[in-house]
């Protein structure tokens, strides 16, 4: 397991920047919901602030904060973002992740 940073993209952290002008908040931030048939998935959104059970990591200038809960399965995560066409998301490059389903909205961690 890595020290638990999570890093961010260029193209990512431009993204957030972006959300982040619109929406104000302090960074992004990055938890897991139980679901699909793999187990887990992302739940990311901008962090209006970090909690006390809130772990939270700087990159790019950008502060990510991250849940307790889901710290040990997003650990040494690269956030990345992508526009391909008419997709435009957030990827996850998770080195936790020992599967993932078909349709690559959930995985599950070993």
């Amino acid at each position: 397991m890595s020290d638990g940073n999570i890093s961010l993209t260029e193209a990512a952290a431009d993204r957030i920047r972006e959300f982040m002008a619109r929406e104000g908040g302090i960074g992004l931030r990055v938890d897991v919901r139980r679901t699909g048939c793999s187990g887990w998935a992302y739940d990311v959104g901008i962090a209006k602030a970090a909690g006390a059970d809130d772990n939270v990591f700087e990159d790019r200038g950008l502060k990510v904060v991250v849940s307790e809960k889901a710290l040990p399965m997003v650990s040494g995560t690269t956030v990345d973002f992508v526009h391909d066409g008419l997709v435009r998301e957030f990827r996850f490059r998770n080195p936790n992740v020992t599967g993932e389903c078909g349709c690559g909205e959930s995985f599950t961690v070993g």
